[in-house]
């Protein structure tokens, strides 16, 4: 069995790595530390259990499993965090989570709901396993031929004729993006945010066109439009995705062969279309940064490390990051920083310098300087004064 651990902290990930393969040394570990890299290693191995944390770089855990479920029904999902609030738990058991766990998660907890998931997965395995794998390979067969079709290309000696009798009628939808950065992410969040409105609203299947474009097609009941799917579509890639996009559409096509020119007519429409860039889900990307940073304040807490945690670029990111804090980024750090000093100040087992390096300064003086210019004491006196107050 294969099993995918995805969490941005090294020692968090080869601690459960060690304590699975300790217990199970007959399944297969996989690590990621980021959503990018769990995806690659979903698409080339068959994953049964995911266990992922809830904060990463460029997209949340609970963001991550809700992109990955439709297209792998078949994956247990854990959620790994270090925040017990009760909206994350309720958001990842809405999503079908199997399991919640909070860090440090004790190897006894861990080893038993692997255990039991294992069965689990056992069970079902000689039910569908063979009928799910001829199915998902018809599938990507499919969406092979269809896009050498699309881009005009020869599909060899493969009959098309079964393919145009499940869609005698059919609208094709085109989602480009612009980007001078690799957009694999992106292109995943297309995927499975069309393909499961596509679902809901009909029957197709989605299909990468390019580097930086994907092509849907879609046939919906008779009557329906394609509008309401389009513009849902567009509402959840104005939350999801960090970078300029297009969605262009035909209108009914009921002859397969219009296919490319079809094609070719939404890439040119794309060359005067304007591209649709929104910060609507600004909000949610400082949230997920401040809890990021009151999780790792000891850390490096540069502001391109933050702003590489939810994917926006650094530059965009300090502005929004003052906007909607009312402070810059280096001095909300300090005072994060600081306050957690005091904290640890009460506690006199605790030299300076263990205080200084648990908060994220390595120069003890640097440390003294930035305390004593934010509260007036040096951190010395600061003690002294409140550990006789306790």
């Amino acid at each position: 069995m294969d099993i995918l651990i995805v969490d941005d902290e090294t020692v968090i990930r080869e601690g459960i790595q060690r304590t699975l393969q300790n217990r199970f040394p007959e399944h297969n570990i996989h690590l990621a530390a980021n959503a990018e890299q769990a995806i690659a290693l979903l698409r080339s191995h068959r994953i049964q259990i995911v266990l992922t944390d809830i904060l990463m770089p460029g997209m949340t855990g609970l963001e991550f499993m809700n992109m990955s479920r439709t297209r792998y029904p078949h994956v247990k999902w854990v959620v790994i965090s270090a925040y017990s609030e009760f909206s994350y738990a309720q958001e990842a058991v809405r999503l079908g989570a199997k399991d919640y766990l909070l860090k440090p998660i004790g190897k006894e907890v861990l080893g038993d709901m692997i255990g039991k998931l294992s069965e689990e997965i056992a069970r079902e395995t000689e039910l569908i396993e063979d009928a799910e794998l001829l199915k998902a390979n018809r599938k990507y067969l499919q969406e092979a031929v269809f896009q050498r079709f699309a881009q005009g290309l020869d599909t060899g000696r493969i009959d098309m004729g079964p393919f145009m009798e499940q869609h005698p009628y059919f609208h094709l939808i085109m989602v480009k993006m612009e980007s001078d950065k690799p957009v694999f992410l992106e292109n995943y969040i297309i995927e499975n945010v069309l393909q499961e409105l596509i679902e809901r609203y009909g029957k197709g299947f989605v299909t990468v066109h390019d580097n930086k474009s994907l092509l849907g097609l879609v046939t919906l009941p008779s009557g329906a439009s394609v509008n309401q799917l389009v513009d849902e579509l567009r509402s959840h890639l104005v939350k999801y995705l960090k970078v300029p996009f297009q969605i262009m559409n035909t209108e009914l096509i009921e002859h397969f062969q219009a296919v490319p020119a079809e094609v070719q007519r939404m890439r040119q429409a794309s060359t005067t279309q304007v591209y649709e860039h929104h910060a609507s889900g600004s909000d949610r990307s400082i949230e997920v940064a401040l809890q990021y940073m009151r999780t790792h304040y000891q850390a490096d807490l540069s502001l391109e490390k933050v702003a590489s945690i939810v994917y926006l670029n650094p530059v965009y990111f300090s502005q929004l990051f003052k906007q909607k804090t009312g402070q810059g980024f280096k001095e909300y750090v300090t005072h994060l920083r600081l306050e957690q000093a005091k904290q640890l100040l009460l506690n006199p087992k605790l030299k300076l310098a263990d205080v200084a390096e648990r908060i994220g300064y390595q120069d003890m003086r640097h440390f003294s300087q930035v305390f004593r210019k934010k509260y007036g004491v040096t951190p010395s006196d600061y003690r002294q004064e409140h550990t006789q107050m306790v």
